[in-house]
């Protein structure tokens, strides 16, 4: 047998291939024998548990929390739109104001000379 080096796509490549069977078998195929896997009943699949109180109270809990999350949530909406509306009043205030100046300014007795 001749030596020769490995490269990285090379290992690569070998690692994704062992990887692929080792998904490929599932490992009970490779662990049990016919005999064992014969000799083994099946088990009755489970049936759905009964709910009970404590899984009833934890649902409770969460659907409390969601629900304080909720109202926490549009409390903080509205009140972020209430500011937005007062910042939008009070500019259009504070514009209305400028223009009313500007046209009182521009009322003098005096005309403006231009050069």
């Amino acid at each position: 047998m001749s030596e020769k080096m490995f490269s990285r796509r090379d290992a690569f490549s070998l690692l994704g291939l062992a990887a692929a069977v080792g998904f490929a078998v599932p490992t009970s195929a490779l662990m049990t024998s016919d005999a064992e896997a014969q000799a083994q009943p099946t088990a009755p699949a489970p049936s759905a548990p009964a709910p009970s109180a404590p899984a009833t109270s934890g649902m409770e809990r969460r659907q409390e929390r969601r629900a304080s999350r909720t109202e926490r949530r549009q409390a903080r909406r509205t009140a972020r739109t209430e500011r937005r509306q007062a910042r939008r009043t009070a500019r259009t205030e504070r514009r209305e104001a400028r223009q009313k100046g500007d046209k009182m300014y521009m009322k003098a007795s005096e005309p403006t000379k231009q050069k």
